[in-house]
């Protein structure tokens, strides 16, 4: 029985280390398990370095067909759960085949990688970076080692911002105007408006704001939408009066948003929405829908 366990048991250990991992800022990670891990931190057009150990199991020697390091960018569908499209994927050989009777080092360097898309976990799909070790085998199967990091990609602020004004209305019983300061917002910002009430004939009971997030996958007829409300924030307990002004301050540092994604490789969108909502007394419910920009601002 014993020798059953031990056939299972990978050959050796592998280890990959980043060049600059002591300095690097660390950040957490959800992984499919459930479990947070810390990860490195990278941005687009940096270099991904570093060292890889392969050392066999005491007493054993790994003949292999060589051994190659993976950078790969890849998106998964949870509907096809399991199935990886690569949109990036860069490949460095680091041993011809031979082998391996002791621990043997690596160093490897990915130089100014093109990252585009930020590291993405959402509802139905996931965005993700990671590097793959594997030594080739005939037999006994190859052995893959991963390792993840996560991607944040940065932006200045937008020469262009302009500010959101709408009206709602329902005709001879309510006309409102609504005013944003601006249309896009960073992930650490505040979102400043005021209300206007024009025309006040139904009995509002109260009125919210919410941010939503619409993620949206596939494409065509087998597009998927999936809509989370992120924040709900009162913006008035009681009936208005015509004239009356109500202010909107929310500020968005205490959600867990992330950019915009438009499009990304033809696979995913997300997309944010500022909603409000006014009950009546008969609760009856009125919406209007406005969508914003975030992105994400580089910290000073």
């Amino acid at each position: 029985m014993n020798f059953l366990l031990g056939a299972f048991k990978p050959a050796c250990n592998i280890l990959i280390t980043f060049s600059d991992a002591k300095t690097r800022k660390q950040v957490p990670m959800k992984k499919e398990s459930g479990q947070t891990v810390m990860v490195p931190l990278f941005q687009s057009q940096e270099n991904i370095a570093g060292k890889i150990s392969i050392e066999p199991l005491q007493g054993k020697k790994i003949e292999h067909n060589g051994v190659k390091v993976e950078l790969l960018g890849q998106i998964e569908m949870y509907f096809d759960r399991g199935n990886f499209y690569d949109f990036t994927s860069l490949v460095r050989e680091l041993d011809v085949p031979g082998e391996l009777y002791e621990r043997k080092t690596y160093p490897f360097e990915f130089s100014t990688v093109e990252m585009p898309y930020e590291t993405y976990s959402g509802v139905n799909v996931r965005l993700r970076y990671v590097l793959k070790v594997t030594v080739s085998r005939n037999y006994g199967g190859s052995i893959v080692e991963y390792q993840d990091f996560m991607v944040r990609n940065y932006s200045p602020p937008p020469s262009i911002d302009n500010s959101i004004k709408m009206e709602v209305g329902i005709e001879d019983c309510l006309h409102i105007e609504f005013e944003y300061n601006k249309s896009k917002y960073h992930l650490k910002d505040v979102i400043i408006g005021k209300i206007y009430f024009l025309l006040v004939r139904i009995k509002i009971k109260n009125m919210d704001l919410e941010i939503r997030r619409r993620e949206s996958t596939g494409s065509g007829a087998n597009t998927h939408v999936e809509t989370e409300t992120l924040a709900k924030y009162e913006l008035m307990d009681g009936a208005p009066v015509r004239g009356e002004s109500i202010p909107i301050r929310l500020f968005l540092s205490p959600y867990e948003l992330t950019p915009t994604h438009r499009n990304i490789n033809n696979k995913f969108s997300v997309k944010y929405y500022l909603n409000l909502v006014l009950v009546d007394e008969e609760d009856r419910r009125y919406f209007k829908q406005q969508e914003i920009t975030i992105y994400r601002l580089q910290d000073s």
